[in-house]
């Protein structure tokens, strides 16, 4: 095994320097015995790895993407996250390692080693689930309340939309022909968001999990865990809930129903916040677009979303967008008795 860990050269992406050679060595470094078994899990943003261990379970090794989080942003992910397991709740934090710290470093990659733990997304389509679900979402607010992020960002829902459209307009990541269109539902998109944005009115936000979609969280037998908290921030309550939801405006206000049962054994809801979830679909869609245009230098991001550089991908966005402007215009959707 090497001694010296590679630097990353400015002529190469940073993830061409992270070869199995360098992902076992730094797992050594930490103190681990390393069997030499590696297998690459799904991830883009970041790369993971299940690394086998002697005699042990094997660990899941995280590398953050060089330069896109301080050191201090990651460090305090480390710490909600480890926050959220002292309060016990069931989440998969990282382990803290034999140096006494959760970050490690090896050349230029940055790193954290997590327990391995099994598990199916849920059902959110049964009650107990969201009631469930709830419950715990409740409890992560009341320790995301306790203190404010300091180095990890928030949502400006407007200003981000306004940037990412502007990087894929300026970066003609649209098609000649499709462009009349996109400019001219952009303006409306942010138009409505800004009048449904007004009307939830001022709303508290506090650290919340950020990215709190069902592949997020691993169910087994009557056992609940978030994970991936790689995207966690600064945002309203309702953030965490959205993504969530499923189905028609009728049965998405019956599970957000059933997810508040559960949130407000253990924390209060805003009701206003509802108004904020057609202009946060809306934020995600814009902003996945342009989360793809930033990292399609990455060689894995062509190789895994071929779609995003073909005409029939921007044709069906459009028709995706102009959807979301009809849900905007729409009313809030309602919880159950609410009128």
């Amino acid at each position: 095994m090497q001694t010296e860990p590679p630097a990353i050269t400015p002529s190469s992406h940073p993830y061409d320097a992270l070869t199995p050679e360098v992902i076992l060595d730094a797992i050594e470094a930490e103190g681990f015995e390393v069997n030499g078994r590696l297998f690459a899990l799904n991830s883009y943003e970041n790369r993971v790895y299940q690394v086998g261990i002697e005699d042990q379970p094997p660990v899941i090794a995280k590398f953050y993407r060089p330069d896109r989080w301080p050191d201090s942003a990651i460090l305090e992910e480390h710490e909600f996250t480890l926050s959220l397991q002292e309060a016990g709740v069931p989440v998969v934090a990282p382990l803290v390692l034999p140096g006494g710290h959760s970050l490690g470093q090896y050349g230029d990659f940055r790193f954290a080693v997590f327990p391995q733990r099994g598990g199916q997304a849920p059902d959110t389509s049964v009650t107990d689930t969201l009631y469930r679900l709830g419950q715990w979402l409740g409890q992560i607010h009341n320790i995301g309340a306790l203190k404010p992020f300091e180095h990890r960002p928030g949502f400006d829902l407007l200003a981000g939309l306004e940037q990412n459209n502007q990087l894929l307009v300026e970066g003609n990541w649209i098609p000649d022909d499709l462009k009349p269109a996109w400019n001219s539902l952009i303006p409306d998109l942010i138009a409505n968001c800004r009048e449904r944005i007004a009307e939830a009115g001022p709303v508290d936000t506090l650290r919340i999990h950020g990215d709190c979609h069902a592949g997020n969280i691993l169910c087994r037998d009557e056992t609940m865990l978030f994970v991936d908290l790689d995207d966690c921030r600064t945002g309203p309550a309702v953030q965490d809930m959205w993504l969530l939801l499923n189905g028609d405006a009728s049965e998405r206000g019956a599970q957000l129903g059933e997810l508040l049962e559960g949130y407000e054994m253990f924390r209060d809801f805003n009701r206003r916040e509802r108004h904020l979830i057609e202009p946060l679909r809306c934020y995600r869609q814009i902003t996945h677009c342009a989360w793809l245009a930033r990292r399609w230098e990455d060689p894995a991001f062509p190789r895994f979303f071929p779609w995003f550089s073909q005409p029939r991908f921007w044709s069906d966005q459009i028709l995706s967008l102009r959807e979301q402007l009809a849900a905007l215009q729409e009313p809030a959707i309602s919880l159950p008795g609410q009128f």
